[in-house]
């Protein structure tokens, strides 16, 4: 999962109350279409983006399934979109708890590196998803990345 990290970084999420927030405001079908696929427990890799050095800060889970995201009708709210409707929501949220900080944050310029990851859709030229799946071999090479193994 992706966000930038002066707007919703790894860091806000450990500072929320019992670490936990919905992660709102996906408005790409696809990314929806991947957190619809989430389930409790799931562990996600918390990466930030559209920043002066993108990469993996560390870990989150995934503590609440997909469900409306309801900011869809809110029309004040930057989500707002006209063309959602209550009986069948356009628009999904999932519940993201805080997990751990990497001790070491895993640069993209390192992810590109790594012969492992060579596949891995972030690393796929014009892919820019804020929510995407990995494998759990590319999970387990961040991870031990971020670990500093």
């Amino acid at each position: 999962m992706k966000s930038e990290p002066d707007v919703f970084g790894l860091t806000h999420l450990q500072k929320r109350p019992g670490g936990t927030a919905p992660w709102d405001g996906v408005r790409n079908y696809q990314a929806r279409n991947f957190m619809r696929a989430m389930k409790v427990g799931d562990q996600v890799l918390f990466y930030h983006s559209s920043c002066e050095i993108p990469g993996v800060a560390g870990l989150a889970e995934i503590v609440g399934e997909a469900r409306s995201d309801d900011s869809q009708f809110d029309e004040k709210s930057e989500f707002y979109d006209a063309g959602a409707k209550r009986d069948n929501p356009r628009w999904s949220l999932v519940d993201v708890k805080y997990g751990s900080t990497f001790k070491n944050f895993v640069p993209l310029t390192t992810l590109r590196e790594q012969p492992a990851l060579k596949k891995m859709r972030l690393l796929s030229p014009g892919n820019r998803l804020s929510v995407m799946p990995v494998t759990p071999a590319e999970f387990r090479k961040i991870c031990e990345l971020g670990q500093g193994k």
